[in-house]
């Protein structure tokens, strides 16, 4: 509405060809560009007055490490952003983002903050938890086939963040100029485990997904072969490890109320991201939450407290 051009940098045609249609003829640009091509990512910020790396990797590939991708192309990103002297440099990093972690994506994206605070020190930093929405990474994988191999029985704990809420908060950030050089925590009302969540994902989709557990050693093992058989994102050896870190918060970071924004819940839309997993069958049932309501209502329930 305000007639904001936004350049879009992409690696892969067919990964990019939806946004066209999110903006108005000539306000979404397309740039092709290589993370370890300086000239190419310069070319991608130099007429930007906000700039929004959310470039980033949580498995590896046979071209890419994590540290390529999180630390070294992070570093050129920023040093571009400051050698054309942008405005606003939001840095999309993660929860548990920490440069001692034990999980290589962890430490890679704390040493990332690192690195882009010393070149851009205005750096807004974001660390989001899990996200959920439309074609995320945690309910659809719950409810698919294919996640069938946990190490840790599904007992990660963390506090998983609507994918609208991160938006909003994104879009606040390049209004706000007070977000600048600060750190912010981005995360939901509520904490659930793993287990947790795919009992939910169960009830919401009417079907039981079977997870079997394997020792940590056995599925880092399978994991790395698995990573070296296929080229998309399944799994590896750090995700394994990562199964064992809790979210933990910081303390010092801002969070969605420093924004004005309330997270919204998990739980108020499983059905909403997940009805198109039901069967036929069961596809026109209301959600999993309303159905229990009304199987409460046919129970008359007596508390003797005598």
């Amino acid at each position: 509405s305000r007639g904001c051009t936004v350049v879009v940098p992409f690696r892969e045609e067919m990964a990019k060809r939806h946004l066209k249609v999110t903006g108005d003829l000539g306000r979404v640009v397309f740039m092709e560009y290589d993370l370890r091509n300086t000239p190419s990512l310069e070319e991608s910020v130099r007429h930007s007055d906000i700039v929004y790396n959310l470039v980033g990797r949580d498995y590896p590939t046979k071209n890419f490490d994590l540290e390529d991708v999180n630390v070294e192309g992070a570093e050129r990103i920023a040093e571009a952003v400051a050698k054309y002297d942008i405005d606003r440099f939001i840095h999309m990093s993660s929860y548990n983002a920490d440069k001692n972690s034990p999980s290589a994506f962890y430490r890679t994206k704390g040493q990332g903050e690192e690195v882009v605070r010393s070149i851009f020190p205005e750096t807004t930093i974001v660390r989001p938890a899990p996200v959920f929405g439309f074609e995320d990474k945690l309910l659809h994988k719950l409810a698919g086939q294919a996640n069938l191999f946990t190490s840790n029985r599904m007992q990660e704990r963390f506090r998983p963040v609507h994918s609208i809420d991160i938006g909003s908060a994104l879009a606040i950030m390049a209004e706000d100029d007070s977000t600048a050089g600060e750190t912010y925590e981005l995360y939901g009302p509520k904490e659930y485990s793993m287990a947790e969540i795919a009992a939910m994902v169960d009830r919401e989709i009417i079907k039981h997904r079977r997870h079997i557990n394997l020792p940590p050693r056995v599925l880092k093992r399978l994991s790395e072969w698995y990573n070296r058989l296929i080229w998309w994102s399944q799994t590896c050896a750090d995700k394994v490890e990562r199964e064992f870190i809790d979210q933990k918060v910081d303390p010092k970071a801002k969070t969605f109320k420093d924004l004005g924004i309330e997270p919204a819940n998990i739980a108020n839309y499983t059905f909403h991201y997940l009805q198109s997993y039901r069967s036929s069958s069961f596809y026109d049932l209301p959600p999993a939450t309303e159905r229990e309501k009304r199987e409460e209502k046919k129970y008359l329930h007596v508390i003797d407290d005598q």
